[in-house]
């Protein structure tokens, strides 16, 4: 397994499958360290922001334990020469940007919640980062490195050593500590530089008399440092991209695992030794064998530099789609939090050099039905751009997008925006592209039979109509939901036009400042169109009366219609905070506010459409059944709205079904908790009374069953007679008149015979969806039953002969 820091939670993947098993959430902050429990490798510790350390038990998902210090906690160090305290670097109070490494007891208690207050300051001036503390051979010492200076404390002798490096930065050499690692089995310290040198410190148990032996390679800063197990082998890595293996500390023995795609923060190596993992600057996991072979590669996310084409999604795969790696379009599978494939647009090598003018994906968008992809990539010159549009057909056979037709030069500026129209009803000749410019002109994309008998492909892309509105620029436009009008904005005028015959019907203004966004509403608010000015105006326009419907004063910088619904999301930059806001056009007061979202300012947002609706029971979060917010913020962090409270949130997912369904946490119940749920939502949505058997629950033998591991359970012979007994019910809870029904009736079906008793119950359930479509039946006595029966059994075949 290879456990993972992600935000606020801990991650646990498969080493072999890549395949994510456990999400941990439990912090209500980011989580700053994890640390395997050095007594029991079963176990783990993390630390967060939020001030607790958790010790869970990651196989299970479960927290066993959680300490509250209260102190923000940077970093997380568990060595095994402490039995019942952790280490933790906190900020020290009153001191701005000043940190100490500290010991906290791990109070012992028969509670799951304990507080841990018993603080003993370790060292002082140490540095925030995870890779600037390291602990020595069987925990004897620790050591920290902030800036030229090392630190090395004693814990038997209570000694501190300081070493300092000299400031000079003389021919490119920059002594700054970037990272330290201890060697596991003897008296050694490795440090990395700014200079990408790697020192390897001995005899430091004596201030003056101490020595260092230097190995250089890297070019630039180094990242971060790792020992084999048995020590004769040291990694670094840094910002070159390629991991390197030193052999018995000499320069002369090293090995390489070159292009490893983007630079390296942090090496990681497995119990056994036979594995390590590095971690990227574009969030991915490389997972590499002793011998310095890849092995398995997770990405997450990617945060690009800017993302410039906004959140798309996928309608085939409901993946996130946005920049990636320079010149690629990532899809991003929101469900598994791992990226599905990378596509290669720009399909030029990305030169790595500052000043140099290099061409970049700027927009996406796809048809309805995702079977068409247009991408649009331009230089970074400001003046003369090199402009490329791109129309990219899916293949069904080999499952990925083929490049269809390549434009050059569509606009003679810079494209602000495009979108696709996808009408179903019309046919493929329904499918046509428009792209707007600050050429001052929009222009319409149709597909044309190719005649070229030597072409690739039978249909490609050319314009079909140029418009423009008083030489103004065009920013931004979008189609109406059945494709019938398309709205362009010009500056600080939205033109609404006929998409089949092209011709301009309204304007709407509203001075002063130019549109920022604009959209239509949908299903029954498909009359509206909605657009927001950089003024700090939101307005709303009706199609019917052209006129304006109604106008607020906020400072819009994100407006996103969700796909599925009559909701709006408008997202606001105010006082340095973002701020949500929910509306329908047709209501001018929004049905849902969330002031302070972040302090980060949110650029983009989606909604996501959900596989199948969420039952949400608070009404303040209705608008979220059909689909899934999600934003981007200027830090590139991704983060979504939850429908769940925080206790919920922080609750694990397995320990609130053993809560709601009474049930242990076994593979099994999970799965049976899960039809049940979804067996009692079915009753409800068909109007059955839900009925709780209150014997089943309450069983003994039952629980024991699912309670016991199954390598000491007795044999099933032995369990089945009293698992069978436990599912009857007892007679002596009935009434006299009952009993004698039921020894009647019993008696009743022995005559009858099997295959009637079938019958009667198939037509038994005819009879209840009879009810429920408005049908009244009669509920008939056992005297009439018993007359029925009768009935049923005569023979009727001689009609036959009439």
């Amino acid at each position: 397994y290879l456990l993972c820091a992600s935000g606020d939670f801990v991650k646990v993947y498969s080493v072999s499958t890549e395949e994510t098993l456990r999400l941990l959430g439990g912090h209500a902050d980011l989580v700053t360290g994890i640390q395997l429990n050095p007594h029991n490798r079963m176990q783990l510790y993390s630390s967060s922001l939020d001030g607790t350390i958790k010790l869970w038990d990651f196989m299970d998902g479960i927290p066993i334990k959680t300490f509250t210090v209260g102190s923000k906690l940077l970093a997380l160090y568990t060595p095994a020469s402490a039995e019942d305290s952790v280490f933790v670097v906190i900020p020290k109070k009153g001191e701005r940007d000043t940190f100490q490494l500290v010991s906290v007891k791990l109070t012992k208690g028969a509670g799951q919640d304990l507080e841990a207050k018993e603080l003993s300051v370790v060292l002082d001036g140490v540095g925030a980062s995870m890779k600037h503390i390291a602990f020595g051979r069987e925990g004897a010492y620790v050591v920290s490195v902030k800036d030229v200076h090392l630190q090395v404390y004693f814990f038997k002798r209570k000694l501190l050593n300081r070493f300092s490096l000299s400031t000079m930065k003389t021919k490119g050499g920059d002594n700054h500590f970037s990272c330290v690692v201890c060697h596991p089995t003897e008296d050694c310290i490795a440090t990395g530089h700014a200079d990408g040198k790697i020192r390897l410190w001995r005899n430091f148990h004596h201030r003056k008399e101490y020595t260092y032996s230097t190995l250089h390679w890297h070019h630039d800063i180094v990242m971060d440092l790792a020992f084999s197990m048995e020590g004769t082998r040291l990694l670094s890595g840094g910002v070159e991209s390629v991991l390197v293996q030193w052999h018995n500390e000499s320069s002369c023995q090293k090995d390489f695992l070159p292009r490893l795609g983007s630079p390296i923060e942090s090496i990681s190596m497995s119990s056994d030794g036979a594995l390590c993992c590095t971690l990227h600057t574009d969030n991915r996991i490389t997972i590499i064998n002793s011998n310095l072979r890849f092995s398995r590669s997770i990405q997450g996310l990617i945060k690009s530099r800017d993302v410039k084409t906004g959140l798309v999604v996928d309608p085939r795969t409901k993946a996130l789609v946005l920049n990636g790696e320079p010149g690629h379009l990532q899809f991003y599978s929101l469900q598994s939090d791992q990226q599905l494939f990378s596509l290669d647009i720009v399909q030029r090598q990305y030169i790595h050099q500052a000043g140099l003018k290099q061409s970049d994906l700027v927009k996406v968008a796809f048809s309805a039905q995702g079977t068409w992809l247009a991408t649009v990539e331009e230089s970074e010159e400001v003046t003369d751009p090199e402009l490329q549009l791109k129309l990219w057909f899916y293949r069904e056979e080999t499952q990925s997008f083929q490049l269809n037709t390549r434009i050059n030069t569509p606009h003679d500026n810079h494209i602000t925006d495009m979108c696709f129209r996808d009408m179903d009803e019309l046919g493929d000749d329904s499918l046509i592209l428009v792209t707007t410019g600050r050429d001052c002109v929009f222009k319409v994309w149709v597909m044309v039979e190719d005649t070229d008998p030597e072409a690739q492909h039978s249909v490609s892309w050319s314009c079909d109509f140029v418009g423009s509105y008083h030489n103004y620029q065009a920013t931004n436009c979008c189609f109406s939901e059945d494709g019938s009008l398309l709205a362009v904005s010009f500056e600080e005028t939205v033109t609404v036009w006929d998409s089949l015959t092209w011709d301009l019907k309204c304007t709407f203004c509203h001075p002063p400042g130019n549109i920022r966004n604009i959209c239509f509403g949908r299903l029954t608010c498909s009359k509206y169109l909605i657009g927001a000015t950089d003024y700090g105006f939101l307005c709303c326009w009706n199609l019917l009366t052209c006129a304006l419907e109604w106008s607020a004063h906020l400072n819009v910088v994100v407006l996103q219609p969700d796909p599925l619904s009559e909701h709006i999301a408008a997202v606001s930059w105010l006082s340095k905070e973002s701020s949500l806001f929910v509306f329908k056009p047709n209501e001018p007061r929004p049905i849902y506010i969330q002031r302070n979202l972040c302090k980060e300012k949110i650029l983009l947002a989606a909604f996501v459409p959900r596989d199948e609706p969420e039952m949400i029971s608070s009404e303040k979060y209705l608008w979220l059944r059909k689909s899934q917010l999600f934003f981007l913020t200027d830090t590139q962090e991704l983060m979504t709205l939850s429908t769940k409270s925080l206790e919920e949130r922080l609750t694990p997912s397995s320990k609130q079904l053993a809560v709601e369904e009474s049930l242990p946490v076994t593979p099994f119940s999970l799965l049976l908790g899960k039809h049940r749920r979804q067996q009692a939502q079915e009753d409800i949505d068909l109007g059955k009374p839900v009925v709780h058997n209150k014997q089943e629950q309450a069983s003994p033998a039952v629980k024991e069953l699912l309670h016991t591991p199954a390598h000491v359970l007795p044999s099933a012979s032995f369990l089945c007679t009293i698992f069978i007994n436990s599912l009857l019910i007892s007679k002596e809870n009935k009434s006299a008149e009952e009993v004698a029904d039921e020894v009647e009736m019993g008696s009743e079906k022995a005559e009858d015979g099997s295959d009637e008793e079938d019958v009667t119950e198939m037509e038994q359930e005819d009879t209840s969806h009879l009810e429920l479509l408005g049908e009244t039946t009669c509920k008939l006595s056992k005297s009439e039953e018993k007359e029925l029966r009768k009935i049923r059994k005569t023979d009727y075949s001689w009609i036959s002969a009439f």
